[in-house]
């Protein structure tokens, strides 16, 4: 007897009428039959499924939503945090900032340590992680993401190690293991910076590639929306940790983040289906989304005309990063609401269908009517 917790989505099953299956007879190995007055009589097996008003095989989903929890969003947006701080620092190294290069680097490890434990924490045994590394399939945004995230963590932990034992005057137990740190620090710093931006966007191609039809519609766009959400957030981080004089180049990172994700959203929802686009204004999801809204025009503003108070900054990264976060859930939260109604599915296929009918698509299996 099974005790998966997937049971609890199998339909309910009435009682056993005996009878025997027929492969041979109308309605074939789906379909039971009875004798009677009439002769041989088809019950069907599974009732009809109904498109108005968009009900399904009873009551489910027509598309199953993945087991995904909030450990999954908060991965989305620790992830995007790492990427783009790591990057940060990239920069900082290579224009000689050491502070802004040593948080940089610091955000970057702990958000690719705190967020992979939330990732491997949803998945519920850590060894399934370790199982994802088994091959490299190029086809796969998980395999490839997987990869790029153990890649970018190794990177990134090897150069924050580096910076924290400077930072303690070398008082890190690294023995003869700290010429060799010295050594590889910079190429830490360079490896970390280079996976820095497929770190915060692959996770928008990873979910724009489901069946969610909030997700798929916005499958062209999503990953401008989850690179600049990075942008800004990691350089909403750096105003917070860093002294102004050195936080320059955080400050015209968050504002490039900032125009990007206003235009990038702005466009992403215009291009998606009017009813697929539905579920990032409703619920959970629009109010998260209407905060990202505000919170971007608040620390726009702050960043470009205060940013060089320290306070003001501080308060503008505060905002930034709410706004990434709010970005974030609300895409996560509006992708998974949009697999429960059928009506999200259904009502863009049917338009996807008459637009290929009428661009004289007709002879494939989509088009074709039996």
């Amino acid at each position: 007897m099974s005790v998966s917790e997937f049971d609890n989505y199998r339909p309910p099953e009435g009682r056993r009428r005996r009878g025997r299956r027929s492969a041979g007879r109308p309605g074939g190995p789906g379909s039971w039959f009875r004798r009677g007055n009439d002769g041989a009589r088809e019950i069907p097996v599974v009732p009809d499924a109904q498109v108005e008003p968009y009900t399904s095989y009873y009551g489910r989903p027509v598309v199953k939503a993945p087991p995904w929890k909030k450990e999954i969003a908060t991965y989305l947006f620790l992830g995007g945090v790492a990427g783009g701080s790591a990057l940060l620092a990239l920069g900082a190294q290579l224009t000689d900032r050491p502070i802004l290069r040593r948080n940089a680097r610091l955000a970057a490890m702990l958000g690719s340590a705190v967020g992979s434990t939330a990732l491997i924490a949803d998945l519920g045994r850590p060894e399934r992680f370790l199982h994802m590394l088994r091959t490299i399939k190029p086809t796969s945004p998980m395999s490839l993401g997987s990869w790029v995230l153990v890649t970018f963590s190794t990177c990134a932990g090897v150069a924050a190690v580096s910076e924290v034992d400077r930072w303690t005057g070398s008082r890190l137990p690294l023995g003869p293991l700290r010429c060799v740190l010295r050594a590889v620090e910079p190429w830490s710093g360079v490896g970390a910076g280079l996976f820095g931006a497929p770190l915060a966007g692959y996770t928008a191609v990873l979910l724009s590639d489901t069946a969610m039809p909030t997700w798929n519609a916005a499958r062209e766009d999503l990953p401008f929306v989850f690179v600049s959400s990075a942008s800004l957030a990691s350089g909403g981080l750096a105003m917070i940790t860093t002294p102004v004089d050195e936080a320059l180049p955080a400050r015209l990172l968050a504002l490039a983040g900032v125009a990007g994700d206003v235009v990038a959203q702005k466009v992403m929802e215009s291009r998606m289906d009017p009813v697929a686009a539905e579920p990032l204004h409703q619920g959970t999801p629009g109010v998260l989304l209407k905060w990202t809204e505000r919170l971007l025009l608040v620390g726009g503003l702050g960043t470009l005309v205060g940013g060089g108070n320290r306070a003001v900054a501080a308060v503008s990264g505060v905002a930034l990063l709410g706004a990434s976060a709010c970005t974030r859930f609300g895409v996560f939260y509006a992708g998974l609401n949009s697999a429960r109604d059928p009506r999200y599915t259904i009502e863009p296929q049917r338009r996807r269908l008459e637009a290929r009918r009428a661009a004289g698509q007709t002879g494939d299996s989509i088009t074709t009517v039996g």
